[in-house]
């Protein structure tokens, strides 16, 4: 019988558990090309390449477009065995209305998503700012109904009221009591230094993330971060030190741990996440070497010392 945490992985009975996995948020951005990618890589190889990286990726394109069934084949033989897609649900699913009248919606993008095979990892439902906790029980319909035993899912919710503490609270009994995971959205390094007359490093941004507070709670197996950086390294640091020790922790505690690196300026996100790695290995968490490190001619651009 496999484990929560072998289903969190997507891991047929007996293969080993990769603990921790660290990525960022697409894989199809042409600006890596010389620095994160070799000088001269074509569109065609960016997910192979960023395979050879990274052990992780958001599915931020699932929330625009749902892939035809022959793209998410290509999608799972251009990367390892060890990679794991985290797709976010449609927009037409998490953002147009109560959630159980879309379940039929979310229940075919999930079996579309079983073409992954083992690559699957957590689906991510990112809630918009205007799905309030009036909507809990929405809310618990929708995942009590998830297929949670062969796919984990995990929330993301925006609006303000469900970081008031009873909604809070209700929020995290829900989430624990069904197995359902929290995404801890972390905006604070691209909001902290406003007050210090900071220039706002997303007025090249087309989607601004949400100023909300960060819960940093675990209600399943697995925890699933989405790290939104300064581009500046150095108004990271601080920050990424003391997820390196929350991110120990969890592992410590035998929870399997997704680290997504975004930046407004998307070029700078591979640095920041080769930077945390660097910071989890000064701690000797006990983490997988990251792929990046360990290729033959790692890129100079992005070295970070």
């Amino acid at each position: 019988m496999q484990k929560p945490t072998d289903i969190a992985n997507n891991l047929p009975p007996g293969e080993a558990v990769l603990n921790f996995r660290l990525g960022c948020a697409v894989w199809a951005f042409k600006d890596w090309v010389g620095n994160f990618y070799p000088s001269g890589s074509r569109a065609a190889d960016f997910l192979r390449l960023y395979g050879d990286r990274l052990l992780t990726v958001e599915g931020n394109t699932t929330f625009y477009s749902v892939p035809a069934p022959e793209m998410v084949q290509r999608w799972a033989t251009h990367t390892p065995a060890e990679f794991r897609f985290c797709p976010k649900l449609p927009r037409t699913v998490t953002h147009d209305g109560p959630l159980m009248a879309h379940l039929p919606a979310a229940l075919s993008f999930l079996s579309l998503m079983q073409g992954l095979g083992n690559r699957l990892g957590p689906v991510m439902a990112q809630l918009p700012p205007s799905y309030s906790p009036s909507a809990i029980s929405d809310l618990a319909n929708f995942l009590t109904a998830w297929p949670r035993e062969t796919a984990p899912i995990a929330v993301e919710v925006r609006h303000r009221d469900w970081f008031a503490e009873r909604p809070a609270a209700e929020l995290t009994a829900l989430l624990t009591r069904l197995g359902v995971g929290r995404v801890l959205l972390d905006t604070r390094p691209i909001y902290a230094w406003e007050a210090e007359g900071d220039a706002d490093p997303q007025l090249l941004s087309n989607r601004r993330k949400p100023k909300v507070p960060l819960q940093p709670l675990v209600t399943a197996d697995f925890a699933l971060v989405r790290y939104i950086s300064h581009p500046r390294l150095m108004r990271n640091q601080d920050y990424l030190a003391t997820w390196a020790r929350q991110v120990n922790d969890w592992l410590a505690a035998g929870k399997q741990v997704y680290f997504f690196v975004h930046c407004p300026m998307e070029v700078e996100s591979p640095a920041i996440a080769r930077y945390f790695q660097t910071c989890l290995e000064a701690i000797d968490a006990p983490i997988p070497p990251l792929p990046w490190n360990h290729l033959a001619e790692p890129p100079d651009q992005l070295a970070l010392f």
